[in-house]
């Protein structure tokens, strides 16, 4: 069932609203979801299917026209791939190979960092204090020292923060704010001890190791609950599942999944993660899927989108990427790419 939803599910229901081609879902802001096409950061008006012009990063000449059109613009990786707005205003964004910061006052973004390894973070988070944290995300074949990233001016500067050895872990998939436990949750990869689930205090000063040594420990997308840490795993190795992990650090297998999962949302008490389509032995699904869950317990496939017939090589892998932040609305907003009939194109469903 292309793009639309499941019927599995007699607990969610999926009421399409609108589908909006050339648009990037990145984050909610409590009633306020931001967006990009390309390099334009957009946002959808509460209340009306309207979505209205924020701000720009003006990037290369060559990146300005490679994003106008939708193939180019996936084999560039073009666009905003991360976004953090505070609480005055300023947005801090993650662009390829480049930080970039629009504080309250200005009308652009501009470059406060040049990522020389790798291209861009998977995610940037802000904590209450007003820190902002990204983990380096490169390929590190050798294994060197990772660095995580802060900023304590609102996105003007950056220090290193913390350093992992050389040999602890490949890369940093996504750090995490959790306000229920006013903690960070760490998420990293890719082999073997490499895969981490830390838990640390909002300023890195304790870290604690929960869950490694397993492909079953390899996550990028993580969602809080008041009583749960829900994780999806990221492995072309094994079987993929969704984890729910509770305060005391039990951890309970609830959910499977077709293949690697790297994007997670939520819309109230409902929990979401998506899948994606890339090359595996174990996981040979050519189907992105968008799973569900009331209760926690119990998940269901609720829309599914074949991957379309372009390299996955140069063309990016079928995905369906899910926006960050904290969700005020009941609106599901999910953005699919390289996939039949719905590429690089965000829907919008009411959950009810």
């Amino acid at each position: 069932m292309d793009g639309s939803p499941g019927t599995a599910s007699p607990r969610i229901t999926l009421r399409k609203i609108a589908s909006v081609p050339r648009v990037r879902a990145l984050l909610w802001d409590k009633d306020i979801l931001y967006g990009c096409q390309g390099y334009k950061i957009v946002r959808l008006v509460p209340g009306a299917n309207i979505w209205e012009p924020v701000t720009v990063f003006r990037p290369a000449w060559w990146r300005t026209l490679t994003s106008h059109l939708a193939l180019s613009s996936r084999l560039a990786r073009d666009g905003f791939h991360a976004l953090a707005v505070l609480p005055d205003g300023t947005m801090v964004g993650a662009v390829p190979g480049a930080i970039v910061t629009r504080p309250s006052r200005d009308a652009e973004f501009h470059v406060s960092h040049r990522i020389l390894r790798g291209t861009r973070p998977l995610h940037i988070t802000a904590v209450p204090s007003g820190t902002i944290y990204w983990g380096e995300y490169f390929d590190n074949r050798e294994r060197s020292e990772v660095h995580i990233y802060a900023s304590q001016d609102r996105g003007l500067t950056w220090q290193v923060a913390y350093t992992f050895p050389a040999r602890a872990i490949r890369h940093v998939h996504n750090i995490v704010y959790d306000r229920w436990g006013d903690c960070l949750w760490i998420l990293t990869g890719d082999e073997g001890a490499e895969c981490k689930v830390l838990r640390s205090s909002c300023d890195l000063r304790s870290i604690d190791t929960v869950l490694n040594g397993s492909q079953q420990a390899r996550a990028v997308a993580a969602l809080p609950s008041p009583d749960f840490l829900y994780l999806s795993t990221d492995t072309p190795l094994e079987e993929n599942h969704v984890y729910r992990l509770d305060r005391s650090g039990h951890l309970e297998r609830v959910g499977n999944l077709n293949s690697s999962s790297i994007y997670g949302s939520r819309v109230g008490q409902d929990l979401f993660f998506s899948t994606m389509v890339e090359p595996s032995t174990v996981n040979t699904s050519r189907e992105v899927h968008l799973v569900g869950s009331r209760e926690g317990t119990n998940w269901w496939p609720l829309a599914r989108w074949k991957k379309d017939s372009f390299s996955m090589k140069y063309f990016q892998y079928g995905n369906a990427f899910l926006p960050d932040g904290e969700n005020g609305t009941d609106l599901l907003a999910v953005t699919t790419v390289a996939v039949e009939k719905d590429d690089h194109t965000t829907t919008l469903w009411q959950v009810t």
